[in-house]
Order: structure tokens, then C-alpha cells, then sequence
């Protein structure tokens, strides 16, 4: 399940009496950050040439390609502090990112207070959006349907939008054919 449909359902929750906000959007960034920890030690502790073997090899199952690592891990010798903010930002980069940094070292602190902004940007809207339905006596069965359809069409036409931005000129293939021509 999407991390947003997660975080808007906590915030629901969260006006419903059972936290508050600044409790859950506090408890979620600070699992966000500890989870990415665990990562970056995984990357750390396996090294870069073990992590890529493992990449290659079963990356297709958890839906990271080696092309992918290898330009998180490029973005990585840019500017390291904000790439893992803005990369907390994005669904299924946050997951990854934490890997390369911890293969390639970079200093844990800076690496956790990004983590930590980058989590606060990605679910304090999403747990505030869950709450404020929630505190307006919206049906929470219906809001959060109606904002997780919103959010998942969103993400696609965003997917769609950059998929067509990435290969303007480049003709399509026709996988119908069968042979060679």
C-alpha cells in the first residue's frame, strides 16, 4: 500500500481522538528516518560491489533496476543533503535511497537530519489533509477513498507526463510482429 494512502488514513485516525497531529506526524517522520537507517546500514555494511550483485540479481522483485541505483548513487556526489531531502519526497525513491548512501559512507548525521526534513515534507501534508477531512466530519470512508483515487490519478498522469517527456522523438515499438524485417 502507497505510503500517502497510509498517511492520510493516520491522519484520519489522528483527529478521531486517538493521537494528536503533531504526535503522529512526529512518530511517522521519526520511523521514516529509523527505517532508512536500517537501509543505509545494509549498504554500509555489505559494501558496493555486494550491493550491486544483489541488485542485479533479485532488484526486479522489489522494483529496483540497477540503472536506477546507479543514479541515485551519482546523485549522491552532487549535493548528498539535498538529495536525500527531496528524495524523501518521492514514493519509491525514498524507499532506495538510504542503500547507496550507506555505500558510499556519507556522514550519518547529515544523512538522518535530511532523512528527518524529508519525511516531515512528505507526510505532514498528507497526516494534515487526513485530519482536516476527518475534523470536518467528513465520512472517512469516503474522503479517504475520494483522496486516494485523487492521489493515485495524480501520480500517474505525473508517470505519464514524464514518460513522455524522457522519449519525445523516439518511435514506438510494435511487439506484435513476431520476427525480424
Amino acid at each position: 500500500m502507497p505510503s500517502y494512502v497510509v498517511f492520510v488514513v493516520l491522519g484520519m485516525m489522528a483527529a478521531s481522538g486517538e493521537s494528536e497531529l503533531v504526535v503522529t506526524v512526529a512518530a511517522t517522520a521519526t520511523g521514516s528516518t529509523i527505517g532508512a537507517l536500517a537501509w543505509y546500514g545494509l549498504g554500509l555494511a555489505l559494501g558496493a560491489k555486494r550491493i550491486e550483485a544483489l541488485i542485479e540479481r533479485f532488484g526486479r522483485f522489489i522494483f529496483l533496476k540497477p540503472a536506477l541505483y546507479h543514479r541515485m548513487a551519482g546523485s549522491y556526489r552532487r549535493n548528498h543533503f539535498w538529495v536525500t531531502v527531496v528524495g524523501q519526497t518521492i514514493p519509491a525513491v525514498r524507499v532506495y535511497l538510504s542503500i547507496p548512501a550507506g555505500v558510499l559512507n556519507l556522514a550519518i548525521l547529515n544523512f538522518a537530519g535530511a532523512t528527518l526534513i524529508g519525511s516531515i515534507i512528505w507526510s505532514g501534508p498528507l497526516l494534515t489533509l487526513g485530519y482536516v477531512l476527518r475534523e470536518r466530519s467528513a465520512d472517512a470512508a469516503f474522503s479517504g477513498l475520494l483522496v486516494v483515487t485523487a492521489l493515485v490519478g495524480f501520480e500517474f498522469l505525473v508517470l505519464l507526463a514524464w514518460q513522455l517527456t524522457r522519449h519525445p522523438g523516439r518511435p514506438r515499438q510494435d511487439h506484435q510482429g513476431g520476427g525480424d524485417q
